[in-house]
């Protein structure tokens, strides 16, 4: 156990200046910090969530595995009857009148007809829009310290703490906030900022997508709006059908707390209220109020979601009808969740709570690492079975079984100097032979890093992420949407190209969403990254 914890920590050793005086005035000091960091998730793999990947393969396979079972009988039958046999089989012994060819069809018409309407209809994403917010609001890191400076709310060590924050977050100089965060003096986490920092986004992503789609807003069946954090009433949803004046039979959701990761739930649950109602179209809008979560106080868990949310909002457009098959973008394939609640640390690792001076903020964890990559492992190895091709599934699965079936041969570490034997390494899955574009939560540059590390992708791969992460800042439950905004406007994602959504958020949950592009998708002509996309990602090693 002792060896297992200390695998998960990571040290660092701090130049902490020259000691101005005492003793030892004059000479240079260093720290060592001591971290938790990822953990090597597929190191340990968990069996029974291969088991849940493959039962959810076979479930939705079973019926097409047993055509060719079928076929390969009838075929072995009719083949052992000569031409001539065949032919007297069917015309000369056998007796056919009207009522029986009639009952035959209209049995073969039934059943075709109720195979068809029992199949849930495919889910299309037509397109989406996000939020760019106006150039006035633009903040640089040195900018951001400076107006945090002034607005008097923060000592010097906590201005420090973020200023640190900042420096190593991987986000850039144009990220956007809300001025009303640096007021001197002012509350902004009130229900007056929060309604109009969330009506800004969310209203402004709309127009967009309406207009780029020709919908319109009485046209639209289902709502599902997340926000984590900011939950009015009446409810963000009710906003958006109060601003818009949809059908009083709409089907809105709004849903709240449940962190970064919400953006694919939302997704999932406007994917259920299609195939359930047959509304036809399902708009889902990812948004955050950054206002309402800005924390003035000293406690540091608290100070870090300042350093690294900023403004942003997507509206995504949802229709299971078939006509709409010719001018959708992509098509829904996969959505696979989980959930770890039931751990006590995995539940606190994210939490709303109030600090010493019951100043309300938004507490990170230190164990937010460490939870996190528990998750990654169960959503990613359930998920597996259903993207992988089958080879790399029998290389991974041969590799589970072994170390499930042999755990102290495969545990075994090697000693200092040697390398690890074959039979002792995990066969890590190449995902990049499942799908060809990737799209992490932007969280932070570290998170990033490990995500690269234990998936084994490219630079290349995280492209979108990093650049996400470097123009707009952690965005919250809509930052899976910029980056595939940054694809689109790069001009990659062509017809049977695959996308994979990842985003983990409070709870502790992570999700996954696997998209197919079932047209070559041309660039933009509106996005977010209409202005900058040239300069990426070049950008970000500046």
């Amino acid at each position: 156990m002792a060896r297992e914890e200390q695998a998960l920590l990571s040290t660092e050793i701090v130049n902490r200046g020259v000691e101005p005086s005492g003793p030892d005035a004059g000479s240079p000091t260093f720290s060592v910090r001591v971290r938790r960091r990822l953990p090597d998730f597929l190191q340990s793999v968990n069996l029974k969530y291969v088991r849940l990947g493959y039962h959810y393969l076979i479930s939705h396979g079973v019926y097409l595995a047993t055509i060719p079972v079928i076929v390969l009988v009838c075929g072995a039958e009719l083949g052992s009857l000569s031409r001539d046999e065949l032919w007297r089989k069917v015309w000369d012994e056998a007796t056919y009148d009207l009522a029986t060819v009639l009952a035959f069809l209209a049995v073969l018409a039934f059943t075709i007809s109720v195979y068809i309407m029992s199949r849930p209809r495919p889910v299309y994403l037509i397109d989406f829009a996000c939020y760019k917010p106006a150039d006035e609001l633009k903040v640089s890191k040195a900018e951001f310290i400076d107006l945090a400076r002034k607005s008097g709310k923060f000592d010097e060590d906590s201005l420090a703490f973020q200023s640190r924050l900042l420096a190593k977050s991987g986000i850039g100089d144009e990220s956007y906030m809300p001025r009303c965060v640096f007021e001197p003096n002012t509350n902004c986490a009130t229900m007056k900022e929060g309604r109009a920092e969330a009506s800004t986004a969310m209203f402004a992503a709309l127009d967009e997508l309406f207009d780029k789609c020709r919908v319109r807003p009485k046209d639209v069946g289902v709502l599902v709006v997340n926000c984590s954090l900011f939950n009015p009433t009446p409810s963000l949803s009710a906003m958006i059908v109060n601003h818009y004046k949809m059908r009083g039979n709409i089907l809105s959701y709004n849903l709240g707390g449940m962190g970064c990761s919400a953006g694919v739930i939302a997704v999932d649950l406007a994917r259920d209220m299609l195939q359930a109602s047959g509304a036809g179209l399902a708009v889902v809008v990812s948004t955050e109020a950054v206002s309402f979560t800005w924390y003035p106080g000293k406690r540091r868990s608290m100070l870090i979601p300042n350093a690294f949310f900023r403004a942003g909002c997507a509206a995504v457009l949802l229709s299971n009808r078939r006509r709409d098959f010719h001018r959708a973008k992509y098509q829904l394939e996969h959505v696979v969740r989980t959930h770890k609640g039931a751990d006590d640390r995995a539940f606190r690792s994210v939490y709303q709570e109030e600090d010493e001076q019951r100043i309300k903020g938004l507490s990170i964890s230190r164990d937010l690492l460490e939870v996190g990559g528990h998750a990654l492992k169960t959503n990613i190895t359930t998920l597996g079975p259903l993207v992988l091709p089958f080879s790399e599934q029998l290389m991974f699965f041969a590799g589970v079984l072994f170390r499930h079936l042999f755990p102290s041969k495969a545990s075994s570490a090697p000693a200092a100097g040697e390398e690890a034997t074959s039979a002792a390494a995990p066969y890590i899955p190449d995902f990049k032979r499942a799908f060809e574009h990737f799209c992490m939560h932007a969280a932070s540059r570290d998170v990033l890093e490990h995500l690269q590390s234990n998936l084994g992708l490219r630079d290349a791969d995280l492209e979108a992420s990093r650049a996400a992460l470097h123009r707009f800042g952690n965005t919250s439950s809509s930052s899976i949407w910029y980056e595939l905004a940054y694809l689109e406007a790069k001009g990659r994602v062509r017809r049977g190209d695959r996308v994979w959504q990842l985003a983990f958020g409070s709870g502790f949950k992570c999700n996954s969403a696997v998209w197919r592009a079932v047209r070559r998708v041309r660039r933009p002509s509106r996005s977010p990254w209409i202005d900058s996309i040239d300069q990426y990602p070049a950008r970000m090693d500046a």
